[in-house]
């Protein structure tokens, strides 16, 4: 028989995987980290390499201002990073390694916060992004013992399995969104990317435009344009650093099988994957359908949901006037929203965005 559970152990456990779906993730947990660390806060980080501002930083009770600080500009500069993978390493022996006039102020920061007594870890995932772990103890209080540090170096396989866990449901749910509603259109075919612009996930209609082989198709999990001007579009919009655009449209000619209109909408991954990139696209093949599903277009073009039924009751050739009183909505609201769907959309007159949405057509 086994030794006996430890209750603490068991608990802190339960708090790291029911946290993954909650509506607030890690909070719970960090705050038992600390407390089974007998430390006095508990971090978690969630970055890319070379971003200056991580997507997830939540440090439960430590000094608002601080964390703001932290986040804002001494991320950037943060030396203690880069760790080992899986491994647990103290502050103190990873900055004695670097040369004493290396991060001279943000020794400095830490020394004064009083809060330089660190263990980290650090986790690398294959999809391109690293989660940090940092168990904080104030200079009053002991060193992190040798014990202590191995029951951290115990934890770290089920932190690897949390985050792994934590990122594919971000990612997921973002996704269903744009599944959803566009499942619901007429006729548009979607393709989801992630940031190493693999496929991700399909429908049939795209499955069958892509096994058509002209003007693009798919190569294992790779979407291959022939031309390469397409290919760079996609680079872009999925560049590192680089802002994409709220909405980007190009037109793949495909003189045997029809001409395919993608319109490309960077998905809202608001942790791991914030400013980063991961695709939807939407093809389309344009004809005298018309899609006006309000849900299509919200997802489609990232509108409100009040946005995409004022959207979708205009392609009517209705006047402004007569689809808000349609709507029951005041004109004064329905100009603030038609102008909040034209900044997303990217067009500025009601004929282009009748226009745009006529050309989404199946």
């Amino acid at each position: 028989m086994g030794g006996a559970i430890d209750p603490a152990y068991s608990d802190l456990l339960a708090r790291l995987y029911a946290g993954v779906a909650s509506d607030r993730p890690w909070q719970a947990f960090l705050e038992d980290l600390a407390r089974w660390m007998d430390a006095s806060f508990a971090t978690i980080i969630i970055s890319t390499p070379g971003r200056r501002h991580p997507a997830t930083f939540l440090t439960p009770g430590a000094d608002a201002a601080f964390n703001a600080t932290y986040a804002a500009t001494l991320f950037a500069d943060d030396p203690f990073q880069g760790l080992p993978d899986g491994q647990v390493i103290s502050y103190a022996e990873f900055m004695a390694n670097l040369p004493a006039h290396d991060a001279v102020a943000y020794r400095a920061i830490m020394r004064d916060s009083g809060f330089d007594q660190v263990l980290g870890i650090d986790l690398h995932f294959a999809r391109k992004f690293e989660a940090r772990f940092r168990i904080s103890r104030h200079v009053s209080l002991p060193e992190f013992t040798t014990a202590e540090r191995r029951r951290l170096q115990d934890l770290v396989i089920h932190l690897r399995i949390a985050v792994d866990l934590f990122e594919r449901l971000q990612f997921a749910g973002a996704e269903h969104g744009v599944f959803h509603s566009a499942a619901q259109g007429l006729g548009l075919a979607v393709v989801v990317l992630d940031r190493s612009r693999r496929i991700v996930s399909t429908n049939p209609l795209a499955d069958r435009i892509l096994s058509e082989d002209e003007g693009l198709r798919r190569r294992g999990d790779e979407l291959v344009f022939a031309r390469s001007e397409h290919q760079r579009t996609i680079v872009a919009l999925l560049g590192e650093g680089t802002p994409a655009a709220p909405l980007t449209r190009f037109r793949i000619e495909r003189p045997a099988h029809g001409d395919v209109v993608i319109t490309a909408r960077p998905l809202d991954l608001s942790a791991i994957h914030a400013g980063t990139g991961a695709l939807a696209l939407f093809f389309a093949q344009p004809g005298p359908e018309k899609t006006t599903d309000p849900q299509t277009l919200r997802d489609l073009f990232g509108l409100t949901m009040a946005e995409a039924r004022l959207a979708a009751a205009l392609t009517g050739a209705s006047t402004l006037v007569d689809t808000a009183q349609a709507l029951g909505i005041a004109h004064n609201t329905a100009k603030v929203q038609l102008r909040s769907v034209f900044a997303k959309t990217g067009v500025h007159r009601q004929a282009e965005l009748v226009a745009l949405i006529a050309s989404l057509g199946g």
